[in-house]
């Protein structure tokens, strides 16, 4: 829970820092259960929904959403089965520690560029400060 409400904590920091409309953000377990969720001040109500199917659409996919690229008629029928909760569209990654997939991080209320790049560097940093501790 700790690594999940600092990395959600990081991605809204990345939004502020880099001028991003309000975030909403979320981390999944591997079962693709929300951990954390968390929306900025000023975000739009349905930007934490959409954070938390990115989230999941990555664990689907087994890549980040904005790397699904599928037909349209397969998009909806996945839709279909997993309830809305699959959009391929960027703003999903995987959480990962030395190759093992501890669930996935998902952005919603910028662009969707900017959504992933924001959760991608909370990622980075998280598993930056896990290599620094581990050096100590």
């Amino acid at each position: 829970m700790a690594d999940a409400d600092w990395l959600v904590q990081a991605a809204l920091a990345v939004g502020t820092e880099r001028g991003f409309p309000p975030l909403a953000v979320a981390v999944v377990d591997v079962a693709g259960e929300a951990i954390v969720l968390r929306r900025s001040d000023g975000g739009m109500p349905m930007t934490s929904r959409i954070a938390v199917a990115k989230a999941r659409t990555t664990l689907l996919a087994l890549k980040s959403s904005g790397s699904v690229d599928l037909p349209g008629p397969i998009v909806d029928s996945i839709q279909h089965l997993y309830g809305g909760d699959f959009v391929p569209f960027a703003g999903g990654v995987l959480i990962t520690d030395g190759g093992v997939i501890l669930g996935a991080a998902g952005a919603s209320g910028a662009r969707a560029r900017e959504d992933e790049e924001a959760v991608q560097t909370a990622v980075r940093r998280w598993q930056e400060s896990r290599s620094t501790a581990g050096q100590k």
